[in-house]
């Protein structure tokens, strides 16, 4: 440690930009800020394609769709990041409908940390994805 350097050479890094260029970020920034967000947020592709974006054709029908499953996914990351001041994370349960009568409730969380240029940014992941 006497170059200063805690862990040593740094050999690769992977920014946020990056992330978002690869679709492992999907930037949710400006549906966001309809729900008061006033910094940066992305969701992980998982927690998008897994839950927002998938969901049978026949649930059209039911008034399902990917906006507003990102609407209600959004709205309870504020409500959870109001509640849960002092800390860099927010957990929260939501409920997504998944087929015609099945429901599946997944924990989630959002964390706030330092972007690319350690500006403050939002995640909102799957417990697997942290």
């Amino acid at each position: 440690m006497s170059n200063g350097k805690a862990f040593g050479n740094l050999i690769y890094s992977y920014t946020r930009a990056q992330a978002i260029a690869d679709g492992v970020l999907i930037d949710v920034t400006d549906e966001a800020k309809a729900h008061g967000f006033k910094i940066p947020v992305a969701i992980t592709d998982h927690l998008f394609h897994g839950y927002v974006a998938f969901f049978p054709e026949e649930l059209k029908s039911q008034g399902q769709s990917a906006t507003g499953r990102l609407h209600d996914l959004l709205t309870l990351a504020m409500i959870a990041a109001r509640t849960s001041k002092g800390s860099d994370r927010a957990y929260f349960k939501v409920a997504f409908l998944m087929a015609p009568g099945r429901t599946e409730t997944v924990q989630v969380i959002a964390h706030i940390g330092p972007g690319d240029t350690a500006e403050p940014v939002l995640t909102i992941m799957l417990p697997e994805d942290d």
